[in-house]
């Protein structure tokens, strides 16, 4: 795991646009993993920017999303597909329907899961996953006690996790119960995982999955086992991490050639 301590949420969009624009390069079809919230949009809208001066094409990428709340509809603009459309898709040139995400509507909820996590394999597996970490330690929406083998299902939301996104709705009331997630299993199947972690109020949770033990009661720890995983923090976020001086010494010696 290689830990990269950034001044803010600035510095880190561009770090990890360059690590996708790298991808995109490198690759003739591309398969990015897309999360939802506030913590990737510096991401999202480096990706516009470049794209809108012309130094960036999604045309052959695709993409598929970390999780979905179950029972909002569709269009509704809290659900995570209107998200991503509004966020990334309407700013880049993603062919149609080359973002998907899961089907946290469908009458069999089950068979939809395995559908999706089929999808991925079709698709040849994600090349780079984006990721954020709940206060609890949660990635996707894996809370605490999580299987680390766990693939795509349905999950019960913890009361803290939506009280966390609940600034996003117009009361506590209105957070959904429940969602559809990839599994720690499913995430840690792509070749590239990146975390992302702002703020003070995530400086514990990420201490805790970067330096504590490998554990489901801290499901993000689990990305210690991972063969390339980056975790990008910013100044507060790394308030916690023993090792601090240990990262920026490593990072700032890094071979150039070896990106992120």
């Amino acid at each position: 795991m290689e830990v990269v301590i950034v001044a803010d949420r600035h510095e880190a969009g561009g770090l990890v646009a360059d690590a996708i624009a790298a991808l995109v390069e490198r690759s003739p079809a591309p398969v990015l993993g897309l999360a939802t919230g506030s913590t990737p949009l510096p991401v999202y809208r480096e990706l516009a920017r470049r794209h809108a001066s012309g130094r960036l094409s999604l045309a052959t990428a695709r993409a598929f999303l970390l999780d979905e709340y179950v029972g909002l509809p569709a269009d509704h603009p809290q659900a995570y597909r209107s998200f991503i459309r509004r966020e990334l898709e309407a700013h880049v040139d993603f062919a149609a329907d080359a973002v998907q995400g899961p089907d946290a509507n469908a009458t069999d909820i089950p068979a939809g899961c395995a559908a999706y996590e089929a999808a991925i394999r079709a698709a040849g597996g994600v090349d780079l996953q984006l990721l954020g970490i709940g206060t609890d330690g949660h990635i996707g929406f894996n809370e605490p006690g999580s299987s680390l083998a766990s693939r795509t299902r349905i999950k019960t939301l913890t009361d803290q996790t939506r009280r966390d996104n609940s600034r996003f709705f117009a009361s506590l009331d209105e957070v959904p119960r429940h969602v559809v997630t990839q599994g720690i299993g499913t995430i840690l199947e792509a070749s590239h995982l990146v975390l992302l972690s702002f703020g003070e109020a995530k400086a514990d949770a990420t201490a805790r999955a970067v330096e504590g033990p490998v554990t489901a009661m801290v499901p993000a720890s689990a990305l210690q086992l991972h063969r390339h995983a980056t975790v990008v923090v910013d100044e507060a976020a790394a308030a916690d991490l023993r090792l601090a001086d240990y990262y920026r010494e490593t990072w700032a010696h890094k071979p150039s050639w070896q990106g992120l």
